[in-house]
């Protein structure tokens, strides 16, 4: 069973697909690797396999640790029947002093039909995608994108909520590190969400500051903050990226609990009608009260078990 329809296949040709960021993608692609996304999760609710990439070598190297992203590609892949292999990148040649780009030459010289790559630095997806010509999949780039958590975030608000279209979004947390928060900005708006981003400026994008437009605005101080929790439809938190921030950039994690943090008592503030969302892991107590974590209207939980079935989609997406 192939997730992707043969005229939309028809249509793509023959060219190399990469997913290195939302915006490489047109609407009417992610309208396709949502559709294709239901299908693929109807496969996993059967417990049964597609064999559509039967044959197919699926190669992942993380230069970063992960625990969703990384077992959620490899268990799309060995569902839609191909052969998955991850690199350790401790015991690969890397380790004694092999450039990045000769590794990936060398196991397209063994044979792979795609690779997905996660590095610590922005650019390194793109800098591979140059020097091979099997599809590269971006899994998160330093500070610069994530493509397929906001294509499972917009596929997690499209099932459980409904049309994005003209939904109020508050993203609230560390901005400025997060390369979900850029992803999921880039493709809210062009779906028509009302974005708020809310944190404290040691944590925007300097360049952010004072930027305000129709569809998207900055709040930088919590007081603003919690005076438009009550108008939100969904509130999507970011964790706080310890292992990318400059000195200097918080106090502490106790202050910022406390200032921006989503306590029971603000959430008791919100609307019964309004859901939570936040890419993991989760820094429990610090972003979230760890008692909203499993609240009926925390998607969460769902982003999770979604990241199989969007990951199955855009393997056929790009490498069918």
């Amino acid at each position: 069973m192939n997730l992707i329809d043969d005229k939309e296949e028809s249509r793509r040709g023959r060219k190399v697909n990469h997913l290195l960021d939302v915006d490489s993608l047109s609407l009417n692609s992610v309208n396709t690797i949502i559709n294709s996304s239901k299908k693929a999760k109807s496969i996993l609710l059967s417990k049964n396999k597609t064999l559509s990439l039967k044959g197919k070598t699926i190669v992942s190297i993380f230069f970063e640790n992960s625990t969703r992203t990384r077992v959620s590609f490899e268990q799309a892949g060995k569902i839609l029947g191909a052969d998955v292999i991850n690199v350790n990148v401790p015991s690969s040649s890397i380790s004694k002093g092999e450039s990045i780009l000769n590794t990936v030459k060398t196991i397209q010289s063994i044979g792979m039909d795609s690779l997905i790559v996660r590095h610590n630095h922005s650019g390194v997806p793109y800098f591979i995608a140059r020097n091979v010509n099997v599809p590269v999949i971006n899994a998160g780039d330093g500070m610069h994108a994530h493509p397929t958590q906001s294509l499972l975030d917009i596929f997690t608000i499209k099932t459980e909520i409904g049309d994005i279209k003209n939904k109020k979004i508050l993203i609230i947390g560390d901005v400025k590190h997060s390369r979900v928060a850029r992803s999921n900005i880039n493709l809210l708006v062009r779906l028509g969400a009302k974005i708020t981003v809310a944190a404290p400026t040691t944590l925007l994008p300097d360049s952010w500051i004072g930027i305000n437009k129709k569809d998207f605005k900055i709040i930088s101080h919590y007081k603003k903050m919690e005076s438009n929790l009550s108008d939100t439809d969904l509130i999507m938190l970011l964790r706080v990226q310890k292992e990318r921030q400059d000195q200097g950039s918080l106090p502490n994690l106790e202050e910022y609990s406390k200032l921006w943090g989503l306590t029971k008592y603000r959430y008791d503030t919100l609307s019964p009608n309004t859901f939570i969302m936040h890419p993991g892991p989760v820094n429990e107590g610090v972003e979230v009260a760890s008692e909203l974590l499993n609240h009926k209207n925390s998607l969460i939980d769902k982003q999770v078990e979604n990241g199989v079935a969007v990951r199955m989609a855009v393997l056929e997406f790009c490498i069918s």
